[in-house]
């Protein structure tokens, strides 16, 4: 798996992205919930893709997001999508990005199989985060089935998701472990930077 296919694959996607959409509004607010997405915080959402919590942020009434993705097709449609609200969408590498602020919440939603090395992610991330801030990692379906979906077209752009205990062991270190669920609707694991 290397950068430049990942760029590549989400490019192709990016036109029929929103179409292809399916939102669970019970899960996505469970997850928000325990991402502790509020009025007044300033977000990181990573691998955003086209945008697709960005109105939920809104709703919530967070003070600021600060979006980023690799797909510069993807950030094309997030970036159309709420021209006027305080969210900024950047098209790059989180792992080497310089940002101007930290977060008091970062949210990984339906993307972290893309990312290749998963205990530089975390750190990076962890690096990013105010003391206190959550980290989210999640999935708005179940572990068997993001892997069985993975296997298909994306099998060369995505690493099978690792098991959510196996995710909470790599964030211990950095993380007082908030939230560890892996059940047949949802895979989310959340800590609070130590």
């Amino acid at each position: 798996m290397n950068q430049e296919e990942i760029v590549r694959f989400f490019d192709r996607c990016a036109p029929e992205w929103d179409a292809g959409l399916v939102r669970k509004e019970e899960i996505i607010a469970e997850i928000l919930d325990h991402g502790g997405i509020r009025a007044g915080i300033d977000v990181l959402d990573v691998a955003c893709g086209t945008g697709v919590l960005f109105s939920d942020y809104l709703k919530r009434g967070v003070h600021h997001v600060t979006a980023i993705d690799i797909s510069p097709e993807m950030v094309k449609r997030a970036a159309e999508k709420f021209p006027n609200a305080p969210i900024d969408v950047i098209c790059g590498d989180v792992e080497t990005a310089a940002f101007d602020r930290k977060f008091d919440a970062v949210m990984v939603y339906n993307a972290f199989p893309h990312f290749p090395n998963p205990k530089r992610l975390v750190e990076v991330l962890a690096a990013n985060l105010k003391q206190g801030g959550c980290l989210t990692i999640a999935h708005g379906m179940s572990r068997d089935q993001i892997n069985s979906h993975h296997s298909g077209a994306a099998s060369a752009v995505s690493m099978q998701l690792m098991e959510a205990q196996q995710l909470a062991q790599l964030m211990l270190p950095l993380f007082e472990m908030d939230a560890v669920i892996s059940n047949d609707k949802m895979y989310l694991v959340t800590g609070i930077k130590k």
